[in-house]
């Protein structure tokens, strides 16, 4: 006679997965609040230049990008290959700066405006003379505070 019994035919209780949905819609609404989607599709290419010294924005919301470089080959027998200027999603000109910087700024909060910068992603094949060309029209737009995007890498000469 022994005194301790053998448990024969009981197996292990199985995993509870009422918790699963939870989870999973947890993680759903994460990746939805975390994602950003790309807001313009790039028109012109933009191999950014090389700098040595280069700072962070801090607050990308306030943040205008205009984008100037060669067309995208798929559009270059349209276009041709003479850098273009891209505000959003289209082909812009010069005159076109003026308004699109306004339309920016009434897009702003009133606090935020003085705190608006418009940064140019430039090409590194693209000639000073456009970029000094759209400084001249963000300056009659009073658009003052200007960053130009650029690669942290080699020195500015050996691109």
């Amino acid at each position: 006679m022994s005194k301790f019994k053998r448990k024969t035919g009981k197996s292990q209780p199985a995993i509870s997965t009422a918790s699963l949905p939870d989870i999973v819609f947890m993680l759903l609404f994460f990746f939805m609040v975390t994602t950003v989607m790309r807001e313009v599709t790039l028109l012109v290419q933009n191999r950014k230049p090389f700098a040595t010294e280069v700072v962070k924005l801090e607050r990308r919301s306030l943040v205008s990008y205009i984008y100037v470089g060669p067309p995208i080959k798929s559009l270059q027998a349209q276009f041709g290959t003479e850098p273009r200027i891209q505000l959003n999603d289209q082909f812009a000109t010069l005159s076109d700066i003026g308004p699109y910087i306004t339309d920016e700024r009434e897009r702003r909060n009133e606090a935020e405006r003085p705190l608006m910068t418009v940064s140019i992603k430039a090409d590194k094949t693209v000639k000073m003379g456009l970029i000094t060309d759209l400084k001249f029209e963000l300056r009659r737009a009073q658009a003052l505070k200007i960053n130009y995007s650029t690669v942290k890498g080699k020195p500015f000469g050996d691109n």
